[in-house]
């Protein structure tokens, strides 16, 4: 069986935005545009296609990836025949797409999604512009180098500002975005876009808009469409030095001279083309998917991935080619109630079919591959094989995790994991009956494999269940879910801040534990020297003495063998449990650089629980002297209300102990932008709505964790007494 479309006629993209920006509006439109449906959903009906679980849909908002895959055949294409008389669709590009979340508390989605994906479409709201979540997806997509075309949405609606939102995009996110495209009218007004490329004008028509009309530009926008012309010229020759010599001599490029420089400057990001239009009134939609296949990547023209031999540790590179050895990523988990536990993975090269073995890196296990599917939003079609480039899911696989490796057995490979945000805020969670408890514990071990940003923890002193997260709409889903998907009746306390605790200072500490039973006893001596964790100068290579994570650093400084190298690890062990019960007020304590400088042992006595307690009773006393502080985190927060509510929003901050960073203006609306303890902020949006008169709305996510001032830290250690 080969492969139905060749590599270079593959797009894996995502269509990615802040909430409300109109991403699921985009999709359900790619969705009838490629003739996946036939009846366009929207999502004030609750009627549309990729948010198909059921909090989607009541609450209108997206909250899990949803892929989709589609075919397209560009609009250029359209009435060219083949040699056969009929349309010829040797152009149709297959699209893998995921839809992703806008809302901040699902931002593991756009983050793993984007991860695996070859490039995006970033859609802006024509009245808002940029906002907060549009940012930190900006950041996911510069993080994995992710080429992006922007689509501002929503002309149609009023206050839209196509050169606001543009602006907004040069100030806040890339200084390399291009005007593609210009609206012909807004608000009521909007019927069309100007294309500055081909300098001309297009309007829609016929049932949703399928109809494309080419026309000359309006007499009254040509000036204008001449000088963007010009600059959308000149930015794009300046991305190739043949292109920008030509373009000295006073050479005037035509549209199909000028769409391989465009695609080459794209795919490097060194220009981002901003289209436009209004999904909802069927304005503009085809003309991005065009856009997709004339300017975003194929699979071929992405980097080969790079990843380690897990026996050696040498790098290993993968390269998009279905004969090279299979390597896959997987980037998500989910439950489907039809078909069972879903791993969707992305292959990067090689090929694997349904029934044969599957090689976790991670496991050194392997697992049989039953069934491979290809995801349409909430319905499968079976596959047989899967080839590179392609996304697709297996069913049933009973030990993956989010970030596996799926590779050659003969020939390993271990790629980068996805590194995802900690909780910052839990909830107490109990069963209303014992029915329940056995329920809610399986219940709660899917959501975790399904979601690595929520955390489960159980007391074992007070036998409490804390659930954690980025949010708390995240954990207001989970209980639902558990409720629906599971069948588990609970009961949830309030919301508490997951602080955290580090130190300030340095210390160091020696301690000797020794126990004497009668028979062989137990000897473990170590001193330690802690201080605060400093970031790894760029380039420069990790010692092998020095373990570094992400908020812990482990040095082994021991000259001579005082400790056997067989106890070293136990030393690290007995610190890292010893950091997770934290000193001051019980949290967990991070950012922390641990060096073991001296020890001893004991030919008979000595054992690794030995030095685990001996390193543990240590850090303790070290970092009891070494200024311990609570850490809480502060979450970034955008306010929009109307101009009269100012007074009361600017006081209502300052009381929370938030510090105004800016106010700027969006329409009519003023936006303030704020920095603001998260412990304050719970109930926020229903005091804000009661001050605004319902006019007022906000966005928060976590920006960072900050000491906190000592009156509040003597009221969390009173509060956990």
């Amino acid at each position: 069986m080969n492969r139905d479309y060749p590599l270079e006629r593959v797009r894996n993209f995502g269509i990615i935005a802040h909430i409300d920006a109109g991403k699921t509006t985009t999709s359900e439109r790619i969705l009838y545009y490629t003739g996946m449906i036939h009846k366009i959903g929207e999502v004030h009906d609750g009627a549309t296609t990729t948010d198909w679980m059921e909090q989607e849909r009541e609450r209108g908002i997206t909250i899990t990836a949803a892929a989709i895959t589609c075919f397209w055949n560009p609009t250029y294409m359209r009435g060219l025949k083949g040699s056969d008389g009929k349309d010829d669709v040797s152009k149709k590009v297959r699209f893998n797409i995921i839809d992703t979340p806008g809302h901040i508390d699902f931002t593991v989605e756009v983050k793993r999604s984007l991860r695996v994906l070859d490039g995006a479409v970033v859609v802006f709201d024509g009245v808002a512009g940029v906002e907060p979540q549009s940012e930190t997806n900006w950041r996911y997509a510069d993080e994995s180098n992710v080429p992006r075309l922007c689509f501002i949405n929503k002309m149609d609606r009023m206050g839209a500002s196509f050169e606001k939102s543009y602006q907004s995009i040069l100030e806040r996110l890339n200084k390399r975005a291009v005007r593609f495209q210009l609206p012909i009218g807004t608000e009521s007004a909007h019927e069309g876009v100007v294309d500055l490329l081909k300098m001309k004008a297009y309007t829609f028509s016929g049932e949703k808009g399928i109809n494309i009309d080419e026309k000359e530009i309006p007499a009254d926008m040509l000036e204008d469409a001449k000088k963007y012309h010009a600059e959308l010229v000149e930015k794009v020759v300046e991305t190739d030095d043949e292109a920008m010599s030509k373009f000295l001599e006073g050479h005037e490029f035509t549209a199909e001279e000028l769409k391989p420089i465009v695609r080459k400057a794209v795919i490097a990001n060194k220009i981002f083309p901003v289209f436009t239009g209004s999904a909802l009134k069927n304005i503009g939609v085809q003309l991005v998917l065009d856009a997709v296949v004339d300017y975003l990547p194929s699979p071929l023209d992405i980097p080969s991935v790079k990843g380690k031999n897990p026996d050696t540790g040498e790098e290993v590179v993968r390269h998009p080619s279905d004969t090279d050895p299979f390597c896959a990523l997987a980037f998500k988990l989910q439950n489907d109630p039809f078909v069972g536990a879903l791993t969707f993975f992305r292959v990067y090269s090689g090929t694997i079919e349904a029934g044969t073995y599957i090689y976790n890196a991670r496991t050194g296990n392997k697992e049989r591959l039953g069934r491979i599917v290809r995801l349409q939003a909430d319905k499968r079609e079976e596959v047989k094989k899967v080839y590179a480039g392609e996304i697709a899911a297996a069913v049933g696989l009973k030990d993956a995790r989010t970030s596996d490796t799926f590779c050659d057995e003969n020939s390993p490979i271990v790629l980068e994991a996805i590194k995802f945000m900690d909780p910052v805020v839990s909830l107490r969670i109990e069963p209303k009956t014992k029915g329940d408890q056995e329920k809610m514990g399986m219940a709660l071990r899917k959501l975790t494999i399904e979601d690595p940003t929520f955390h489960v923890q159980s007391n074992q002193e007070t036998g409490e269940t804390l659930i954690a997260g980025v949010g708390e709409l995240q954990l207001e889903i989970m209980v639902d879910r558990m409720k629906r998907e599971f069948g588990v009746e609970a009961t949830t306390g309030k919301p508490q801040v997951a602080y955290r605790e580090t130190i300030l200072g340095t210390a160091e500490a020696e301690h000797k534990y020794i126990k004497q039973t009668g028979g062989k006893g137990q000897y473990g001596h170590v001193k330690l020297n802690i201080k605060p964790m400093q970031p790894w100068p760029e380039g420069e290579k990790v010692p092998k003495n020095i373990s570094r994570y992400d908020d812990f650093e482990f040095i082994d400084s021991i000259k001579g063998g005082v400790i056997p190298g067989e106890f070293i690890p136990a030393v690290e062990k007995g610190v890292h449990e010893a950091m997770a019960r934290g000193i001051v007020a019980g949290y967990p304590m991070v950012n922390i650089s641990c060096e073991l400088t001296y020890g001893s042992y004991h030919d008979v006595d000595s054992s690794e629980i030995a030095y685990k307690i001996a390193a543990s009773q240590a850090f303790q006393d070290a970092a009891k002297r070494a200024r311990p502080v609570i850490l809480e985190p502060i979450m970034k927060l955008e306010v929009l209300f109307p101009d009269k509510y100012m007074g009361d929003i600017t006081g209502s901050i300052s009381a929370k102990r938030g510090t105004i960073e800016e106010m700027t203006e969006r329409g009519q609306a003023k936006v303030l932008h704020a920095k603001v303890p998260l412990s304050e902020m719970f109930g926020y949006t229903t005091a804000l709505r009661s001050m605004t008169s319902g006019q007022g709305s906000a966005t928060m996510e976590f920006d960072h964790y900050e000491v906190v001032p000592p009156n509040v830290e003597k009221e969390i250690v009173e509060k956990r007494k």
